[in-house]
Formats: structure tokens, sequence, C-alpha cells
């Protein structure tokens, strides 16, 4: 089926989240991150070239989950990406009804303060993918997890992580003295030389001011990554700081520590 002036200007209002809202709708891009997704969202729309819809992988994706599809070539995929370098298809996948938020005992949880960058959330979501957290609850100020610049920056991870949204405050207030509250800040302890344990929360701030007093009075474990050279950057990433944090707690469930009483 050949795709309709209408169906491309309803991909590009896809950019902004009013009418990501209005449609219930989200892009992604590319055969890697298409197929990432497929499984885990309803497929509404492919656009593709004749050469994926050709590939193996392609015919899979066509038949099993029979979306909408429009056959384009090189020139109006590129009309029709978001990307300045298309990759043979693009998709509209249903948003789900919106989640609540998740928090395992047993496990890590992320908490995203204003995070706002939509590059950094989607690395933030990759990087969650990577170290085996399974939930990151945002604020309602943070960057949208459907934003198409977050859906390519996941690169499939958003299939695999538990996104929500909430007010964060009343989701901390009764969880203190019960579940360890981290946090990174710049008066924090040195992360290296403090314990951690295998569950609990990690409160991430945004880019610029960092976690907002409101929320910092919750964090009974402040967390610090020391520089290791004093003409350093003021501060880190957000999502390299995430990275770094995520990797120290999950290195430390991997320590032999010896029973209480025996000398090593």
């Amino acid at each position: 089926m050949q795709i309709s002036k209408n169906v491309q200007k309803l991909i590009k209002s896809l950019e902004t989240k009013k009418y990501r809202m209005l449609h219930q709708l989200f892009v992604a891009e590319g055969p890697k991150v298409v197929a990432e997704l497929a499984p885990a969202f309803k497929l509404h729309t492919l656009v593709a070239t004749e050469e994926w819809v050709q590939q193996s992988n392609g015919q899979s994706i066509i038949h099993t989950y029979n979306p909408n599809l429009y056959i384009v070539d090189e020139q109006q995929l590129t009309k029709t990406s978001l990307l300045q370098h298309p990759q043979q298809v693009m998709a509209l996948f249903e948003i789900p009804e919106r989640k609540e938020p998740q928090i395992d005992s047993n496990d890590l949880t992320l908490m995203l303060d204003g995070v706002q960058d939509p590059g950094n959330m989607g690395t933030i979501i990759r990087i969650a993918d990577w170290f085996g957290i399974h939930n990151i609850i945002c604020s309602n100020a943070s960057a949208d997890a459907y934003n198409p610049k977050v859906v390519q920056s996941t690169m499939g991870s958003l299939s695999r992580v538990n996104v929500a949204y909430a007010d964060l405050e009343p989701l901390l207030a009764p969880l203190c003295g019960k579940v360890p509250i981290y946090g990174t800040l710049l008066d924090g302890s040195n992360i290296y030389d403090q314990p951690l344990s295998a569950s609990g929360i990690i409160i991430m701030g945004n880019e610029g001011k960092g976690i907002s007093p409101d929320i910092r009075k919750y964090i009974d474990a402040p967390l610090f990554i020391p520089s290791y050279n004093k003409d350093s950057a003021e501060s880190l990433n957000v999502a390299i700081a995430t990275a770094i944090t995520c990797a120290e707690f999950r290195r430390r469930e991997t320590i032999q520590v010896p029973p209480t009483g025996i000398s090593s």
C-alpha cells in the first residue's frame, strides 16, 4: 500500500507529546529497535522499504503482527522518517495503559527526579536493562519515555524495563526507614567507601539542579562519585553517573564476604 500524506503527517506529529497522547502512538525506527519492541508493544503500522520487507525478519514481523503496511522507496522513507539517516523501517506502536509504579523489595529500583534530556532518559533505560534493573519510576517532570529520541536511545531496552511516572514524594514517604534510599549528591559520601545493599531505591536528579530539596530529604544514604583529577569537570552527566552507580551496586553483589568470626 502506498503511503499517503495524511499518514506522513500523522507520523511527523508524533514528535510532540500532545499528539502522542492524542493518538496513543509512538514511533520507533530501524530493524533492531522495531524487532525488539514488536513482542512487547502492539504494532499498529509499518513503513518499510521493499528490501526490509523481503528479509526474513521483516517477513516474520509482518506475518506475526499483521500491521498496516506501507512499502516506500528510500526517498519516501527519508521524507517520512524522524531521523537524519533512516534505516529501512519505521513503526508505530500503541502506547500501553499508564503503568503503576513498581518497587521490588528484593531488587534495586531507579527513581529519576526531573531527568529532562531525551538522550539521557533513553540511555538510562538502556543502562537499567544492562544491569538487570527492571523498574524505573520517573517524576512527572521527567522526559517522556515514548519521545522518539528516547525510544531510539534505548536501542530496544524499553521492551524489558518498566517505566512509570508518578509524584515521587507520596511513594518515598512511607518507605523511609524500611527501604534503603540512595541518592547521588555533591555532598554525599564516597560511593566506594559506603555499604551498598542488593535492594533499595537509587535516585538520580535533574541535569542542572540535581535532586530537588523535596526529594533529597528522603535520602538516608547520600552517595558521591569522586573525581580523580583536581581540574576535572564540575559534575558528571546524569546518564554516566547512573552507569557508574549501578555498576558499583552490582559489583558489590559479587564480592564474597567471609562469615562473621572467620578471619581471612
